[in-house]
């Protein structure tokens, strides 16, 4: 892309664009706005304007919710993330700028030319699902970004992700040692990376310790919320045949399926037992009382943070962080002899 395309592409002549680039004051603001619209759409950023955005450093952090199905500040895991990052940029001096996911052109978000627009320092991308081209050129960009469970490759990019796989090991584990051994799951048909990890990481813990694998136990809604979590628990009441334990892969699929259960007369844990993932709120509140496996979220969003700063300043390289998860033990998961 050359400003003689963009010119082509505006209606305009070269000299219009040239004058547009260089903000002179006689061409009226239609066109002033037609030209730079192009040139948006078409992620073309003139030679100068990208050397200042390199040469100038903003104290402005942008947030980006990827995917089409994308996380917001509705869900409590991610909330909590994002409070603990905001505090830890504040104290590095810098603000947030929230960039909206429904801003969009040709159908799609272009975080990467509104993040040049607004001359943001640096990026924190939040996972979801069905994640676009829009986060890839972000990642690929010379603007340092740092994702939450979102693998991110460019030479100016790193990530965070807590440790799925071995979540849903302690998850097996746990039931093991308690005596359980029919055990089920409750996921997300989402293409995520978290979802595919916390179940195959499951599968994978079954067949260590010589668990059977009964795949009509394995049942997926369509999100992480707890609507999907009843819907999920319905599913297998109806069958007519439960596992005794079951490992939901959020807090809010088990508080759902906790719910499902209690309609139908079943007790938790006498009859099945629950083990959820994250440790939101919510979890000490429920009856009873969740047992779950804790995503530190306030270590990822400082961890975020901090990384994120260095990438700016160019302190350190681009790089991956995995944090371990730890058992929480409440009521929701209690002992059975074997």
């Amino acid at each position: 892309m050359n400003l003689k395309k963009i010119a082509e592409l505006a209606g305009v002549s070269l000299a219009t664009v040239s004058k547009v680039i260089h903000n002179y004051s006689d061409i009226s603001e239609e066109t002033r706005t037609k030209v730079l619209e192009v040139m948006r759409q078409n992620g073309y950023v003139p030679a100068h304007t990208a050397k200042a955005l390199v040469q100038k450093q903003s104290p402005i952090i942008g947030i980006v919710f990827a995917g089409k199905r994308h996380a917001d500040f509705a869900h409590p895991f991610f909330a909590e993330v994002l409070n603990a990052f905001q505090k830890q940029v504040g104290l590095l001096g810098y603000d947030l700028l929230f960039l909206n996911p429904d801003h969009e052109s040709n159908g799609q978000a272009d975080y990467l030319s509104r993040c040049r627009e607004h001359q943001i320092a640096g990026c924190f991308i939040v996972s979801g699902q069905e994640v676009g081209t829009e986060i890839q050129a972000l990642d690929q960009s010379e603007i340092p970004c740092i994702g939450i469970d979102l693998p991110l490759y460019g030479r100016s990019s790193g990530y965070l992700m807590s440790d799925h796989a071995s979540m849903s090991a302690k998850a097996v584990e746990h039931f093991y040692l308690l005596g359980y051994r029919e055990l089920g799951y409750i996921g997300s048909t989402l293409e995520s990376e978290i979802s595919s990890q916390r179940e195959r990481g499951y599968r994978n813990a079954l067949e260590s310790y010589g668990l059977p694998l009964r795949e009509e136990w394995f049942i997926s809604g369509d999100s992480f919320y707890e609507a999907s979590g009843y819907e999920a628990m319905i599913q297998l009441l109806q069958a007519g045949s439960l596992p005794r334990a079951i490992f939901a892969a959020s807090d809010l699929l088990a508080i759902g399926a906790m719910r499902a259960l209690r309609e139908y007369g079943q007790h938790v844990p006498e009859e099945v037992a629950i083990i959820g993932c994250d440790d939101i709120e919510a979890c000490r509140y429920v009856s009873p009382p969740l047992t779950t496996l804790r995503q530190n979220k306030e270590k990822l969003g400082r961890l975020a943070a901090s990384l994120l700063f260095d990438l700016i300043h160019n302190q350190s390289e681009a790089s991956s962080v995995v944090v371990e998860p730890e058992l929480v033990v409440r009521a929701s998961c209690g002992s059975r002899d074997v």
